[in-house]
């Protein structure tokens, strides 16, 4: 099978490394030289210092307008951008014939022409523009996974969502091994949203964590965000069901509770006292949950949804309150059943 991974960031690179230990796999970066290094090095020192490629892993970097020709004879095309991205790579690969999936998570920021897209739609969007696009069949890559550990070879479990059988099975079979298991599902609106809420969820985590306020209130807290990411995912149209599984339930607790998540560093050093400029700075990567909050919560007002602990988040990150106010908010609300 020949795969083309689009985005040589940890992500990309680390699934482009499982694939390659049974496919040929091409992963392309935008930056030729970094595209260079990594081709010389047999590694990706920015993102995944020390991971070595194997044979098969191809790097390269084409300009954008060659991405058509790059992906033209692929079985699969994997987009690795951030969410920010999506829409530009998939102008790019207008017409491609092969099977797309994507792996960025979140619903698309300011300064496009429609605000608050979920990935499916954006495809949508992008496939009204070119007639040839408009059948081309996608899903996407989504679970509770840290780059790092699936470079590594450590056992992870992740989904292949789409509505088209072809795509579950092409993602099945390019990713699928014995330290990595795939299963399929056809609910792309419940696994993109399960994806995009959890960042934000994360951040309030780990703002609780920093404020010491005790494991009973991290449980509550990663169940009521299961909550509030479940009622959003309903109103879009995705199966109850689904926030259970793997891009629900399971990519929201690794989040929440793993060290290696960035958004739920931002919330550990917003309660230390940080800035979230300082916060974002310290990281040197993208932490999705800082950009996505505010979209999640006005896509949820739009729809009428109720999401308190978003908006507690949003309204931190704004610095309309303090870490220990948006604490005060949640628990000062009034009494509601739990199953609303």
């Amino acid at each position: 099978m020949k795969i083309a991974v689009l985005g040589a960031g940890a992500w990309g690179t680390a699934l482009a490394i499982s694939a390659s230990q049974r496919h040929s796999v091409t992963l392309w970066a935008r930056d030729a030289e970094q595209a260079a290094a990594m081709q010389a090095q047999r590694c990706n020192p920015r993102y995944l210092p020390g991971i070595s490629f194997p044979e098969a892993l191809t790097v390269c970097s084409v300009p954008p307008e060659a991405l058509a020709a790059l992906v033209a004879d692929q079985d699969l095309a994997i987009i690795g951008t951030p969410m920010s991205g999506l829409r530009r790579m998939l102008q790019d690969i207008a017409g491609c014939a092969a099977p797309v999936a994507w792996l960025c998570k979140g619903f698309e920021p300011p300064g496009f022409k429609s605000f608050g897209l979920l990935a499916h739609e954006i495809h949508a969007q992008v496939a009204t523009e070119s007639i040839a696009d408009a059948s081309t069949p996608y899903g996407v890559l989504s679970g509770p996974s840290f780059a790092q550990e699936v470079a590594r070879g450590q056992p992870t479990a992740l989904v292949a969502a789409s509505s088209h059988a072809e795509v579950r099975d092409a993602l099945v079979e390019a990713f699928h091994s014995p330290a990595l298991r795939v299963y399929a599902s056809d609910d792309v609106v419940g696994v993109e949203v399960g994806g995009a809420v959890k960042n934000v969820l994360a951040i309030a985590t780990g703002l609780c964590d920093g404020l010491g306020l005790g494991l009973n209130a991290r449980a509550a807290l990663v169940t009521r965000g299961l909550a509030e990411m479940t009622r959003l995912g309903l109103a879009l149209g995705a199966k109850a069901e689904t926030f259970m599984g793997l891009s629900g339930l399971g990519d929201l607790v690794l989040t929440c509770t793993g060290d290696l998540s960035r958004n739920r560093q931002v919330g550990l050093l917003l309660a230390q006292g940080h800035t979230l400029s300082q916060a974002v700075a310290s990281l040197g990567h993208v932490a999705e949950g800082v950009y996505s909050a505010r979209t999640v919560a006005q896509r949820a007002h739009s729809l009428g949804v109720d999401m308190p602990i978003t908006h507690s988040v949003v309204a931190l990150l704004d610095g309309r309150i303090l870490p220990a106010d948006a604490v005060a908010s949640l628990m000062g609300r009034a009494p509601v059943p739990e199953l609303v």
